[in-house]
């Protein structure tokens, strides 16, 4: 049920799949699991910052047959997913933030061990940056869905722009920068939104 169904969002199934939570799939693939959570287990870096490609926080969404998740994600390998937020624990990872793209929007997360409780310490912070000219997803239907996804602490995809990060040994530092026009060679910057971790308090501020 992992393929999904076809969409022009991408591929969805329901959140009941039992493939999202198969411990034999892997995102990372196990060679390379293994080889970042053995890093993890001898870091002793102050702030341990993970780039990839995708977006790490669950993202639910309304269909016709109910709760849906896509599966070109993160989201497909829910059991892979908790491998990863279980490592961070387990190491005892200090500061640790994931940094992701491809969605071309901005987005500023919490990563809890169990996204059903997030009233719960977040384990992590997730940014995720926008595109300088790529138009966005549709933002009313993303917006429509946040009272669902507490996790989601900020998403804007009607803007362009990027991200910048200011990181000392006490705090990191996050701005969403948006520039006014993306076909204006004189366009202006300004800061969208601002987002900050204090060092030894996982999550966002």
């Amino acid at each position: 049920c992992a393929a999904g169904l076809p969409s022009r969002k991408g591929h969805v199934a329901p959140v009941d799949c039992a493939d999202f939570d198969d411990p034999s799939r892997t995102y990372l693939g196990f060679e390379q699991e293994r080889w970042l959570y053995d890093g993890w287990s001898k870091s002793h870096a102050r702030w341990n910052v993970l780039v990839q490609n995708l977006l790490v926080a669950p993202m639910t969404f309304a269909s016709p047959q109910g709760p849906a998740l896509w599966t070109d994600s993160w989201n497909g390998f829910g059991a892979a997913r908790q491998r990863l937020i279980d490592a961070m624990v387990s190491s005892r990872l200090a500061n640790p933030v994931t940094l992701a793209g491809d969605y071309h929007s901005f987005w500023c997360n919490n990563l809890f061990r169990n996204f059903d409780k997030p009233e719960e310490r977040p384990v992590a912070a997730e940014f995720v940056v926008s595109s300088i000219t790529s138009s966005g997803p549709p933002e009313g239907y993303y917006k429509a869905a946040m009272p669902n996804n507490p996790q989601i602490r900020y998403f804007d995809s009607s803007h362009r722009g990027y991200m910048s990060f200011d990181l000392t040994p006490v705090r990191l530092d996050a701005r969403c920068m948006a520039i006014s026009d993306r076909a204006d060679p004189r366009a202006t910057l300004s800061v969208l939104h601002t987002a900050s971790v204090a060092a030894g308090t996982p999550g966002l501020a």
